[in-house]
Order: structure tokens, then C-alpha cells, then sequence
């Protein structure tokens, strides 16, 4: 046994290091270091002559300047006066306000779609087959141009507007809203509303406590409703509903006073919920069909309808495999929005290319970009993981 041990112990001194994996390894993994830190500084150096040679000064300093020019949708206070770092502001908020509102009306229409495709009803199950063989077959810009230059582009004038309920305009100019004007006491409301769902938050997971040990069921929808909306309509009619409404008047050439959303908005809003929820369709689709067929039989032999089946049983089941992909369709609409440029939108790409063609700093707009969107990509798959993980099955 010894001498066993001996030999072996002989062998490996006798083993060149060229042949031992760890070592390979490691040298390996050197190599690789070196030749990128290799390829970074060449890269770096190569940008700093061209840079030299074309009178370019490098650096961040620029966003300090003037801008010089407008936005045609602002939703701080920005002018012509206004710095480039506003200006670059703006086009974020416009970016993350046109993926938040595409994220929940694609995820809505998504779920209806996904859910008609498996109905009974024929009719309703060919209509949500073709619209999702439709628009995800579709490039997105073709999409953003169908609405923009097919739909809107087309609707009458602002003399022979659309005039639809509210008091509210529609024509190729845009959409015309009443406009809220508040009075001072009005913080409340929003206050009321953050109220209303943080408690009605923590209603719910008191009430998922009380149903598993118990096994009693609480109205958790209709409480959710209440608080969320009960509240903020009670204070407001405690302050004497504290808001007028400045309704738009319909004019000779154009149409004054109100809320006015833009068609350039309207047309990328659209198309990217339009286009994604063609994606969810068809993983919500794939969800529901992943849960085992025994689940809905044995919701049906306790009683339970198809509808409740459905949304007691079924959906939050399937939302385990729904959640993971869904997260990449909101990761591809937040940059699809960049797409915004060839309408008009100010977007941050947008309002990026006018900064860069009015200072020439390229290098640095676009290493502007490029960490906005990492950091709104990673903001959102971070919430989604966590949502994600509340959803997991837990063993007990």
C-alpha cells in the first residue's frame, strides 16, 4: 500500500506542468485578460488621436452649455436656454414614459389576447390567432409607421375634428384632453392614493395569511378597489373637489386650451404596445398551457366555473412560466423605444443625435446612451426578478 502511494506520488512529480489543467487553466485565463486590456488600450489611444487630429476636446463638460434648441414634448421645464444635461433629462423622461405606458397597455392587451386564443368561441380565438400572427411577423418600425402615416396622419384636420366624449378632440394633430388645473390642497389626493395602496397592500398579505391557515377566502379585490380608489375620492370630496378643468375650444385653424398628446407619441405609444403584446400573447398562451390539464379538472369537480378556474387556479399557476420570458418582451420594448427617432418623438436617442450634432461629441453621447439603457434594462429585470421570486412555489 506504501509503495502505492509512492509511485503515485512519483508520477505526479514527474507530470509537466504544460499538461496540468489548472495550470493551462490559469495561463489561459491570463492570456485572456491581457489581450483585452490589450485591444482596450489600443481602442482608447486610437480614439484619443482621431480625436486630436480633428480639434475635438473630450470630456463631459459640454452638458454644462446651452442647448439652443426646443422640445416639442417636455415634461419639466426646458427652453431653448436650457442646458444640454436638460435637454438629455427630457429625452430620459420621454423615453421611460412611453415604455412604462407601452409596458401596461401591451401587458393588458397581451393577457386578453393570450387568454382568447385558448376560448371556446371560434370567432374570438381566429381574431386573436390572426392578430398575433400578424404584428409579430411585422418589423416594429413598419409598425410605428402604420400609425403614423396610416392612422393619424389621415384623421381630419383640427377644423373637422373627431369629436369624441369629455370634451375631447381627436385629429391629425394629435389627441385633445381637458386639461386639470389644481389648487394647493390638491397634494392630498396623490397622498391619499399612496396611502390607499400601501394599506391595501398590506391588507393583502394579510388576508393570503388568514386564507392559508384558515382556508377562509377575504374580498381582497373588492378591498384593494376601495382603498385605492375609495380614499382619494373621499378627500377630494372632503377639500370640495379642489380641480377645474380647462376644456380645449375647437378654433378657425387649430384647436386651443387642453391637454394635447401628440401624434408622435400616440404613434410609438401604439405600435410598441401593439407589437409586443403579440409576444405576450403567445407566452401567456404557452403558460396557461403549461399548467397540467388535472388542475383544471379538479377545480371543476369542487364547483368551481371556468372563469374562476381560470383565475384562481390556472393564471396564477402559469404565472411562474410566464413571468421569466415576459420580462425579456418589456427589456425589448424600454429599447425599441429608440425607434422613436424616424417619427420625431423626442426620445433620448433623439434628443441625443441633436446633441451630438451640435457639439460633436459623439464618443460621449453615445456613452451616454449606452449606461441609460443598462441601467434602465437591469432596473427593470431586477424588479422582475424579485416579482418573479415572490411568485416561485414554495415548499413548506
Amino acid at each position: 500500500m506504501a509503495s502505492t502511494e509512492v509511485l503515485r506520488a512519483d508520477t505526479s512529480a514527474r507530470v509537466s506542468w504544460k499538461n496540468d489543467p489548472r495550470v493551462r487553466g490559469i495561463i489561459f485565463q491570463v492570456l485572456v485578460v491581457v489581450i483585452l486590456a490589450a485591444a482596450v488600450y489600443w481602442i482608447w489611444g486610437n480614439t484619443v488621436d482621431n480625436l486630436r487630429r480633428a480639434n475635438i476636446s473630450s470630456g463631459f463638460g459640454f452638458l454644462d452649455r446651452r442647448s439652443g434648441f426646443d422640445v416639442s414634448q417636455s415634461l419639466i421645464q426646458y427652453t431653448a436656454d436650457s442646458s444640454f444635461r436638460s435637454a438629455l433629462i427630457v429625452g430620459l423622461l420621454n423615453t421611460i414614459l412611453v415604455a412604462i405606458c407601452g409596458i401596461i397597455t401591451a401587458t393588458i392587451i397581451g393577457f386578453l389576447v393570450g387568454v382568447g386564443r385558448l376560448s371556446g368561441n371560434w370567432l374570438i380565438a381566429k381574431i386573436c390567432t390572426v392578430y398575433v400572427e400578424v404584428f409579430r411577423n411585422i418589423p416594429p418600425l413598419l409598425v410605428i409607421f402604420f400609425w403614423y402615416l396610416g392612422v393619424l396622419s389621415v384623421l381630419p384636420g383640427p377644423r373637422d375634428s373627431l369629436e369624441l366624449p369629455f370634451s375631447s378632440y381627436l385629429n391629425n394633430r394629435g389627441f385633445f384632453l381637458p386639461k386639470a388645473i389644481w389648487e394647493e390642497s390638491a397634494w392630498l389626493i396623490p397622498a391619499a392614493l399612496v396611502v390607499g395602496i400601501i394599506v391595501a397592500f398590506i391588507v393583502n398579505r394579510w388576508a393570503y395569511r388568514r386564507q392559508m391557515q384558515t382556508g377562509q377566502p377575504f374580498p381582497r379585490l373588492a378591498t384593494s378597489l376601495g382603498l385605492i380608489i375609495g380614499l382619494p375620492l373621499l378627500v377630494t370630496l372632503l377639500l370640495g373637489i379642489p380641480v377645474s378643468f380647462e376644456f380645449p375650444q375647437k378654433g378657425t385653424f387649430n384647436l386651443s386650451g387642453g391637454f394635447q398628446v401628440k401624434p408622435e407619441f400616440l404613434s410609438l405609444y401604439l405600435a410598441l404596445s401593439f407589437y409586443t403584446a403579440s409576444f405576450i400573447a403567445e407566452i401567456v398562451r404557452a403558460g396557461i398551457l403549461g399548467v397540467n390539464r388535472g388542475q383544471t379538472e379538479a377545480s371543476y369537480a369542487l364547483g368551481l366555473r371556468s372563469g374562476l378556474t381560470l383565475r384562481l387556479v390556472v393564471i396564477p399557476q402559469a404565472m411562474r412560466i410566464i413571468i421569466p420570458p415576459l420580462t425579456s418582451q418589456y427589456l425589448n420594448l424600454t429599447k425599441n423605444s429608440s425607434l422613436a427617432v424616424f417619427v420625431g418623438y423626442p426620445d433620448l436617442v433623439q434628443i441625443g443625435q441633436t446633441t451630438m450634432n451640435q457639439t460633436g461629441q459623439a464618443i460621449e453621447v453615445v456613452a451616454i446612451w449606452m449606461v441609460i439603457y443598462l441601467g434602465l434594462s437591469l432596473s427593470t429585470a431586477a424588479f422582475m426578478n424579485w416579482f418573479n421570486a415572490k411568485m416561485a412555489l414554495v415548499e413548506r
